[in-house]
């Protein structure tokens, strides 16, 4: 997340007329991205974020709403996040400091505190764990030619794929022989089943752990620790990979609103023209096996990660071809500029507002909800959101959690009032 010209949101904001709008209203529609997500995340259990069958409906409507989310959404908004991270790394690094990795190691560790809080007092899939770890180690590559960035992130991915898909294959290997009518032992199905499918006991184990207050859930979560640190390991490298095609991309002049719009269109529809045809396939197949957890979990995480990436970026050129261009003016693209300025404020306000509805010490309406109906309470952050980051931009220099991530990295209080 960077403010208007692509530094981190530790940095001051710039004076208005100095920022990049069209970043800013990215920033904001990224924010509001992964609200769909993380409301599943937060109202069913584990199962359900990849697999609508495990939990929350296989219907018309429900299956529909999650290919739509296949399709467009689901990780491509992560990619949005690291891609801006990636940049804004690249421009405080590159200003006149006395000590810039200093300044830049502190803004990571802070960042790195915040998020662990987050993710033990509220959200369980937290991403800026993985941002801050990814951030340390992005300096490395800092000084690397735009194609040099790009040839990394690509190198990234494939190598990400090669060895998950090393262990996916053997499991369509047996999918495919089981499905075929071939005698396999059916453990290996109970067992993907019970992680990733259709597992009652599986949804009273979530639902238990749901309804923990608040103190029960801190004591819990400390203690996942060995999980919670499983997980940023396991999401580095496609972190990694879109924060250098962030860095590519800004010093390109695309995230800097420098290009044309035509050539951002053109980006976009080459992104979306080699992404989209794969994904849908990818969706088709996996509802035509009844959302068999073999086949849907490794389209999910293996087959469209690489996908993901390049539609992301198709996000961040088409985005930045509106807001820059024809939406320049447009007060849709205003609010979302200042929903952007809040990123981080509202991605952890969000957070708040799903623990209060689902979990245990809020209204525990987990499990209660159906896809659909998750989906429909998923634009109360949304409206609140677009609503009081405006406001509170009319009086303050940034959001609360901007001004309290820059105080702690810099060992002084700044000044957050206009």
């Amino acid at each position: 997340m960077v403010s208007a010209d692509g530094t981190p949101l530790t940095t001051a904001p710039l004076p208005h007329k100095d920022r990049v709008i069209a970043l800013d209203a990215l920033r904001g529609l990224a924010v509001i991205g992964i609200v769909p997500m993380n409301v599943i995340a937060f109202s069913m259990p584990p199962a359900a974020y990849f697999n609508p069958r495990s939990y929350g409906g296989d219907g018309p409507l429900e299956v529909a709403l999650w290919a739509v989310s296949f399709l467009l959404i689901e990780d491509k908004f992560r990619t949005l996040f690291a891609m801006m991270f990636g940049a804004g790394v690249a421009i405080l690094l590159g200003k006149a400091s006395a000590h810039p990795l200093r300044g830049h190691y502190a803004r990571m560790l802070v960042l790195l505190a915040i998020a662990m809080l987050h993710a033990i007092m509220l959200a369980n899939n937290d991403v800026l764990r993985s941002y801050a770890v990814a951030g340390m180690l992005l300096p490395v590559a800092i000084g690397w030619r735009v194609r040099t960035l790009l040839w990394a992130a690509a190198a990234i991915m494939a190598g990400q794929f090669l060895v998950s898909g090393w262990f996916a294959w053997d499991w369509l290997a047996y999918w495919y022989e089981r499905a075929s009518g071939a005698l396999v032992d059916p453990a290996a199905q109970m067992q993907a089943e019970s992680d990733y499918g259709y597992n009652p006991q599986a949804i009273a184990a979530a639902t238990e752990r749901a309804s923990d207050a608040l103190g029960e859930r801190i004591v819990r979560r400390v203690g996942e620790f060995p999980q919670q640190a499983t997980f940023v390991v396991a999401s580095l490298p496609s972190t990694i990979a879109a924060m250098l095609a962030g860095v590519a991309l800004w010093r390109s002049g695309l995230l800097a609103g420098q290009w044309p719009a035509s050539r951002a269109y053109a980006l976009a529809a080459r992104c979306a023209v080699i992404a989209l045809p794969i994904l849908a396939a990818l969706a088709v197949w996996t509802i035509a096996t009844g959302f068999d957890p073999i086949v849907t979990t490794a389209n999910a995480i293996v087959w469209s990660a690489l996908f993901d990436m390049l539609a992301g970026i198709g996000w961040a050129a088409l985005a930045m071809a509106l807001f820059g261009g024809a939406l320049r003016d447009s007060k849709v693209t205003a609010r979302l500029a200042a929903t952007g300025r809040l990123a981080l404020t509202n991605y952890l306000a969000t957070s708040l507002v799903f623990a209060l509805l689902f979990l245990g010490w809020g209204y525990g309406l987990f499990g209660e909800v159906s896809r659909g109906q998750a989906l429909l309470l998923a634009l109360i952050p949304v409206v609140l959101m677009l609503g009081w980051s405006p406001l509170w931009l009319a009086h303050f220099r940034q959001g609360p959690a901007e001004w309290l991530w820059r105080s702690l990295a810099s060992g002084s209080r700044l000044a957050l009032r206009r």
